[in-house]
């Protein structure tokens, strides 16, 4: 699920949205209204349900080759979405709806883009279907792991390109035994 040249996508799992007002999120940085949508290459940021907290990772220009080896895997996907098995029933059974919004309002605003204006779509939401396809059509590794905070500070410390959603939602850090 991806959009097509001179759209963006919103993925919600609410079908019954007509126009996208623009809003100051809960847990935004920033203070001003937004509507938020997202173009071709990070629409599998959100092939999820929207709470599920996911890490991601992938090569960039910058990324060295034991980093990519290391983190993501020789001769696999240059790129791969972790969550946690709590989320895997979840992500097998959202009811999950992409948006099609036209490109020409919105700008770029740092891995997505954003319109200051009200957005109507150019038609009604499509169901995007499973997920779990969705990721390998694409080529997308997808790890499922205990825990996320491992995972996460390997990749922030790494020299890949990433990015994490709701990871507030993930599982505690665990706490190491004493001995």
């Amino acid at each position: 699920m991806r959009p097509a040249p001179g759209e963006v996508l919103h993925f919600s799992e609410d079908p019954t949205i007509e126009v996208f007002r623009p809003h100051v999120a809960a847990t935004a940085r920033q203070k001003a209204p937004y509507v938020w949508a997202v173009g071709h290459d990070r629409a599998p940021d959100y092939w999820f349900p929207r709470q599920c907290p996911r890490a991601m990772a992938w090569a960039g220009p910058g990324t060295t080759p034991e980093d990519l080896a290391r983190i993501i895997g020789p001769g696999s996907s240059p790129r791969v979405h972790a969550v946690e098995y709590a989320w895997l029933e979840a992500i097998r059974t959202v009811k999950l709806y992409a948006y099609r919004l036209p490109a020409a309002p919105f700008v770029e605003h740092d891995a997505a883009v954003v319109a200051t204006t009200e957005v109507v779509p150019l038609a009604p939401p499509e169901r995007v279907g499973n997920l779990f396809t969705l990721h390998a059509e694409a080529g997308i590794q997808l790890r499922v792991l205990p825990n996320l905070h491992a995972f996460w500070d390997e990749v922030i410390a790494s020299t890949l390109e990433y990015s994490g959603i709701r990871l507030r939602n993930a599982l505690p850090r665990p706490t190491t035994a004493l001995m």
